[in-house]
């Protein structure tokens, strides 16, 4: 048995009592992927228009009562909460993409393309435009309440998520929510317009030490709803007759892995905005980086949907400093050419 399991690759771990399968090889490439992500974070902490030298940043980051005033404010009221907002995000949407590819069964899927950020958009906005005394935490409820209703219609519509239907009509349906926002961009009052902007186009600049919270937590509910599914929608992607025959409920998993990706992509763009093409792209860098089941693809776009929005965010910082572009933008700029490259690989059977 063991040398059986040595040669497909798996390798009998025991920790804290519990024993489980791992892959050596797939481990080591995701903490490759996390270590990249740390580098990265480390190194667009000193970097901004206002430099910190080395010492100095060490030295606010481990004895911030000591650092001025100056320095610890941007290290621990600007930087930081925005870099790990920027993580917190991207895991959220690689996480998110990577669900709902599977239970689809379609490359192309995204929540972003079936209208579920617009729908949270719509909701989100309009709790900050009337209610603008509304606690931070309410954000991901009244997202998540947007999203879900756009999903189910989107779902109800297409009747099989199997299909390039389902993602045709989602398009359509995002469509009419985003000419909804344009009334409301064309018609509000040019303050509540400003702050719609800023807010739609993906900026991290207003990141904040309860944001991260909330963002954190809800990561932590819509991670552990699809990791606990990752087996059995493993065993879901051998056909609906197989699964059944081997005991998984195939609805209740369905229902599941649907509302993951909607929670996660509701609380991500309740906490930063719209991030286009996040969920769409790490899930096919993740899988051609590492492969693997349900657990290392969730696990890898996680990571790469972290280095992205990372990325993309230093990118906006300092390519045009002291002037930013929030990471949505940077994001579509990047997202747009791998979306038409996906489009033109699968075009027989569009």
């Amino acid at each position: 048995m063991s040398d059986l399991l040595r040669n497909s690759g798996y390798r009998a771990v025991s920790l804290a009592g519990i024993s489980f399968l791992a892959r050596p090889r797939i481990v080591l490439a995701c903490l490759g992927l996390a270590v990249i992500v740390l580098l990265v974070g480390l190194a667009s902490l000193p970097a901004g228009s206002f430099d910190l030298p080395l010492p100095d940043l060490l030295h606010t980051i481990l004895r911030p009562q000591e650092a001025s005033s100056e320095h610890r404010y941007i290290v621990w009221d600007i930087r930081l909460p925005r870099i790990l907002i920027a993580i917190l995000s991207g895991a959220m949407l690689g996480l998110s993409g990577a669900a709902m590819q599977s239970i689809t069964r379609n490359g192309l899927a995204d929540p972003g393309l079936i209208g579920v950020k617009e729908g949270t958009a719509v909701m989100v906005l309009s709790l900050i435009i009337f209610l603008p005394q509304s606690a931070v935490l309410w954000r991901p409820v009244a997202g998540m309440m947007g999203g879900l209703l756009v999903a189910v219609l989107v779902v109800t519509l297409a009747r099989d998520m199997s299909k390039v239907r389902f993602i045709l009509i989602g398009i359509g349906v995002s469509w009419f929510f985003s000419a909804a926002l344009a009334i409301f961009m064309t018609t509000a009052n040019i303050r509540d317009v400003q702050t719609a902007m800023v807010w739609l186009a993906g900026s991290l600049h207003a990141a904040t030490w309860p944001l991260v919270i909330v963002a954190f937590v809800w990561l932590i509910v819509g991670g552990a709803l699809l990791y606990l599914t990752a087996r059995a929608a493993d065993v879901a992607l051998l056909g609906n007759g197989t699964a059944i025959g081997l005991g998984v409920r195939l609805q209740a998993i369905s229902f599941l892995r649907f509302a993951g990706p909607v929670l996660l992509t509701a609380a991500s763009v309740s906490c930063v905005g719209s991030l286009g093409f996040v969920g769409l792209i790490a899930p096919h860098i993740g899988r051609f980086l590492i492969g693997g089941n349900q657990t290392a693809l969730l696990t890898s776009s996680a990571l790469t949907g972290a280095a992205l929005v990372l990325i993309a965010d230093t990118i906006g910082r300092l390519a045009f400093a002291p002037l930013q572009i929030p990471a949505g933008i940077v994001m579509s700029v990047l997202g747009v050419p791998f979306f038409l490259l996906l489009l033109w690989r699968r075009r027989d059977r569009l």
